[in-house]
């Protein structure tokens, strides 16, 4: 099975994300964000936007804040190349994104990014931190491309 990229709006992509994701919920912005689909229905999602950590913010890099598929083989590695491709065009010299420690990152390895080593920590912290953790409490490895 083949499948294609196609553009989705930030609503279909966060519904998606809202059906599928097993632990983020949607998102508020973004650059843009795309879908793979099999000729039928969309079978994955990227949404694509500046990085959280302000730190990262150079206006030359973006970060994949979600990617999600419904389990269809290849989704995830064909949406992070996607994104990459789509970033490149549009004058981006690095892409990000995360993932939890307990993840194998084998998408984002078969699609060129590299584990950059741990980031994050368990929870969030300060004035803005949630009453209830918004995902699993653990570490996150940054992977990136450039």
């Amino acid at each position: 099975m083949s499948l294609d990229i196609v553009p989705v709006s930030l609503a279909e992509a966060n519904a998606f994300v809202e059906r599928y994701h097993r632990h983020h919920k949607p998102v508020v912005g973004h650059k843009f964000s795309i879908g793979a689909t099999d000729g039928e229905k969309i079978v994955g999602v990227a949404i694509v936007g500046r990085p959280v950590s302000r730190y990262l913010d150079d206006g030359l890099t973006l970060e994949v804040s979600r990617c999600c598929t419904d389990g269809t083989k290849n989704a995830c590695s064909i949406l992070y190349g996607a994104c990459w491709r789509a970033a490149r065009a549009m004058g981006y010299k690095k892409i990000i994104t995360y993932i939890l420690e307990s993840e194998n990152g084998a998408s984002l390895k078969a699609s060129g990014y590299k584990c950059i080593g741990q980031a994050g920590g368990l929870r969030w912290t300060g004035k803005r931190r949630p009453e209830v953790d918004l995902y699993p409490a653990q570490m996150k490895l940054r992977f990136e491309k450039e």
